[in-house]
């Protein structure tokens, strides 16, 4: 397994649809940035096939601290949770692999 970073992301789809690699990046990262403001809206974003993400409240919580043994006060947070879609759980299952 190996990591896939942003950059490599965009050098792939500059390269496969003949675009140039500056107007890619924009468009790349004005996605993220979109995926990223809706978020912080609490908006659930939807990708058919591809899958869901939506913010998950976790309440607060007492925790341990490991050295000391004492407890400790976690605050709530928003998570941001992922449930795959269909596509993506069929590539991953070795259905239906797009070939490159």
């Amino acid at each position: 397994m190996s990591t896939i970073t942003k950059k490599d992301l965009i050098d792939r789809i500059a390269e496969r649809t003949q675009s140039k690699h500056g107007t890619v990046k924009t468009v790349v990262q004005q996605f993220l940035d979109e995926i990223a403001s809706e978020l912080a809206k609490g908006n659930r974003l939807e990708f058919r096939d591809f899958g869901i993400f939506e913010i998950r409240e976790a309440a607060s919580r007492t925790a341990q601290n490991p050295k000391t043994l004492e407890p400790v006060e976690v605050p709530a947070k928003r998570r941001v949770k992922f449930k795959v879609g269909r596509l993506v759980r069929e590539r991953m299952n070795g259905k239906g692999a797009k070939k490159r």
